[in-house]
């Protein structure tokens, strides 16, 4: 994950022309005018509701967020009115529903919804990227955030006109009509479509015959949009290549956010959206951007072309986990590496280190006995919430070695690659596969054999089997290799829960200098603590002679602690490496030429 969490929107939709309306008339406006108070202006004109449609209806969450959003908590002056202006009796039934009383003389419904990102709450903060901001040289929609819906009517097409200040430029990857107004096909496709808008630069280009369009927002112009997306262009290009010479999509937006801090991104059907801290595009931020974007960048396959009824149906008002998340996004996070390995963009011992990082995630900061199916099916939950990172960690590696069984199994002519080309053209955005039977509808496709796989690695959370698997291209994993020499270690793992960092796992030495368990760390021998710094930090700190005593600032209950401690000593252990074998078979590197070459 690099530090960043990474979401996905699916909604299985196209962007044909959507059809004339042949149900209610359901027209949206949304006023954003950055002196309001923080607050999103709303009105719905509305036509032809039934006593059906007397509740209305605010997202408990959103399809890939996993997270319990529950927008009805950011509404305020809640009305609804008839065709004269009357004031109609409406009220709160729950922190997502109000009751229209008399819903057929309604002709329009209006509301103030305050922004996600400065609005504080008790429980459940929206991740920024799947949130909305206003400010006033800018703001983030995210259709859930501002929008709800009279119940019945989730499937109905809608219109939608924003109102903005003069000279504002709109990012998104919707074309409003001739009058101003987005068609969108359903309520569906109005969160599907997230929407970026103010100081604005863009820039564009073509994939294949697919327009790709990127809209930046640089709080201070650092990042501009051509010049990023002059840096993307090469995993476009690579992308284009995985995916057999044309992508399935004839659009696609990235919408960029830099500002004060890195939050990640969310995905969704043709486009995707990043909040990120704002500095110079250096080489190491370049491959940040770059790996983020391929991976939400590859949902154009799966889950857009590749998911199952649950998606394709969501549930706005009781959010339902999906036992497919593996494929959904252990796959696309594969993908995303892979694609970049195979085009050349990045080395093999470079994947390889990424591997590792993958590996040593899953061992030391996940439960390694929670399957990959249960994730996905408790995702939403306090639970599953715990477990989620690992979904691109094990998920990928779980992917990377399904991958390796295909091409063992086929004699290097067909991998997961392929199955996800034949996969697509099977299903489509339209047509989903089957949450129940997708299993063995994959082994049917593929081989008896993959059955097995799928059963052990992704149902059940059997030890991945590396070594074996590796061994067939050639590639030498090793557990742990000592190396005789002893390095320093603080003693305690992170955390970042609520986006605030925290230590976890203290050992018995920092607990006697007086540590405690969810103390944020402010600084360590002398050092900011930050999340992007932390790696240096570690540095640092297993270059220091073990025993050496450093001073640890620690924040508790809103009050700084200076404590005195030493660091520990450990012996110098390398774990889980990947490496080329030098001593590989003929067959063997006959094979990893056929994984690594496989376009």
């Amino acid at each position: 994950m690099n530090g960043f969490l990474r979401l996905s929107l699916w909604a299985g939709l196209s962007l044909t022309t959507v059809p004339a309306l042949a149900g209610p008339d359901l027209t949206y406006t949304v006023t954003i005018a950055p002196n309001q108070e923080d607050v999103f202006r709303v009105k719905l004109a509305v036509k032809g509701l039934s006593k059906q449609q007397g509740i209305y209806q605010f997202a408990a969450t959103a399809p890939g967020t996993y997270q319990v959003m529950d927008m009805g908590r950011y509404v305020r002056k809640f009305e609804a009115f008839d065709k004269k202006g009357k004031l109609l009796p409406s009220k709160q039934l729950s922190t997502n529903q109000w009751q229209l009383d008399e819903p057929e003389k309604i002709r329009e419904i209006r509301y103030d919804i305050a922004e996600t990102w400065d609005t504080p709450v008790t429980e459940h903060d929206i991740m920024r990227m799947c949130g909305s901001s206003l400010e006033a040289d800018h703001a983030l929609l995210n259709g859930q955030t501002v929008l709800g819906y009279p119940q019945g009517l989730q499937a109905e097409p809608l219109k939608l006109k924003l109102e903005y200040p003069a000279g504002w430029k709109v990012g998104t990857v919707l074309v409003p009509d001739a009058k101003g107004y987005y068609q969108l096909k359903s309520y569906d496709h109005a969160v599907d479509s997230p929407i970026l808008l103010g100081r604005l630069t863009e820039a564009s280009t073509k994939v294949g015959d697919a327009d790709v369009i990127l809209y930046s927002y640089s709080q201070t112009d650092v990042v501009q949009a051509k010049p990023l997306l002059d840096q993307m262009q090469k995993m476009l290009g690579a992308a284009q290549a995985f995916l057999g010479g044309q992508l399935p999509v004839k659009r696609y937006a990235f919408l960029y956010h830099f500002q004060d801090r890195d939050n990640g991104a969310w995905e969704h059907s043709y486009s995707s959206e990043y909040v990120l801290k704002e500095r110079p595009l250096t080489p190491e931020f370049v491959q940040e951007i770059t790996d983020m974007a391929a991976h939400e960048f590859f949902h154009i396959v799966t889950p857009l072309n590749i998911h199952s009824e649950i998606i394709e149906h969501f549930n706005f008002v009781q959010p339902t986990g999906s036992e497919h998340l593996w494929l959904y996004e252990g796959v696309t996070e594969w993908a995303s590496h892979t694609m970049q390995l195979r085009s050349g963009l990045i080395p093999l011992d470079k994947y390889l280190s990424t591997l590792h990082d993958k590996v040593l995630y899953d061992r030391t900061r996940a439960d390694t006995t929670y399957s990959l199916s249960k994730l996905g099916l408790n995702s939403f939950s306090d639970e599953g919430q715990q477990q989620y990172g690992n979904i691109y960690q094990r998920g990928a590696l779980t992917a990377t070695l399904l991958d390796l069984r295909l091409l063992q199994l086929s004699g290097g002519k067909r991998g997961l690659r392929d199955v996800l080309i034949e996969l697509t053209k099977k299903y489509g955005p339209d047509k989903p596969i089957s949450e129940k039977t997708f299993f063995q509808d994959f082994t049917s496709l593929t081989y008896p054999e993959i059955g097995d796989f799928l059963r052990r690695y992704v149902q059940n959370a059997e030890p991945l089997p590396y070594q074996e698997y590796f061994g067939w291209v050639g590639i030498r994993y090793r557990p742990s290799v000592s190396t005789g020499r002893q390095v320093s270690l603080l003693g305690s793992g992170f955390a970042m829960p609520q986006n605030t960092l925290q230590l976890r796992r203290v050992g018995p030495e920092l607990r006697a200098c007086g540590v405690e368990e969810g103390d944020e760390p402010v600084s360590i021998m002398g050092q900011p603590v930050q999340p992007e710094t932390l790696r240096q930090l570690f540095g640092t700190i297993m270059a220091t002679a073990p025993g050496t005593e450093y001073e640890l600032v620690v924040r508790r209950a809103g009050v700084e602690k200076k404590i005195k401690c030493r660091l520990v000593g450990q012996p110098e252990v390398y774990r889980f490496i990947f490496e080329p074998d030098p001593s590989a078979t003929p067959a063997q590197l006959a094979l990893r030429q056929a994984w690594l070459k496989n376009l």
